[in-house]
């Protein structure tokens, strides 16, 4: 019997620590992170390289302050779609390239999709919310402003539960799933 959780990567605890350490400070050098985890440097380098060609390390930004930039607006929309086959794909799509979106997500329940967009105003809002109803297929659209943002850390190995990080170590156990 399994409990729902899988890994789709082949990683052991050390691949973990990387992560996790990589995940808080991408400017720590493979001299410190060999030091801290007591392997060669020459190791750290190559599960770093083995992380990026198996996908689990899918690039490597800047995480720029969009306040800096004038981005201080944050709203959240749902957005209804007529139903047919392939629309969530399609939609989804379309919604995520338009200027200003940060994030798509489908849902299951009363909402189709959940867009998160940041602007530099309410008119800027508007137009991103004209281009969303004018996609072929989205029927209304109903958005929230942010009063408050938390930061958000985007921490992934350091969030995982003690029943999801042994899912990853061990994803044979999961096999019967």
């Amino acid at each position: 019997m399994t409990n729902g959780l899988r890994s789709v990567a082949d990683l052991d605890e050390t691949d973990l620590a990387i992560l996790e350490r990589v995940e808080a400070d991408f400017d720590v050098s493979l001299e410190t992170l060999a030091v801290e985890l007591d392997i060669s440097k020459s190791a750290v380098h190559y599960r770093i390289n083995k992380l990026k060609e198996s996908g689990v390390i899918r690039g490597v930004t800047a995480d720029v302050d969009p306040r800096s930039l004038g981005l201080e607006m944050v709203a959240i929309t749902d957005v209804s779609v007529t139903h047919e086959t392939g629309y969530s794909d399609e939609i989804g799509a379309e919604l995520d390239a338009l200027v200003g979106v940060e994030q798509v997500y489908y849902t299951m329940g009363d909402i189709d999709f959940v867009v998160i967009s940041r602007v530099q105003s309410r008119e800027q809002l508007n137009a991103l919310i004209d281009r969303m109803v004018a996609i072929d297929g989205v029927n209304e659209t109903s958005s929230k402003f942010v009063m408050q943002e938390f930061e958000n850390d985007r921490r992934y190995v350091s969030n995982l539960s003690e029943e999801a990080r042994a899912a990853v170590l061990n994803p044979s156990s999961d096999a019967d799933g």
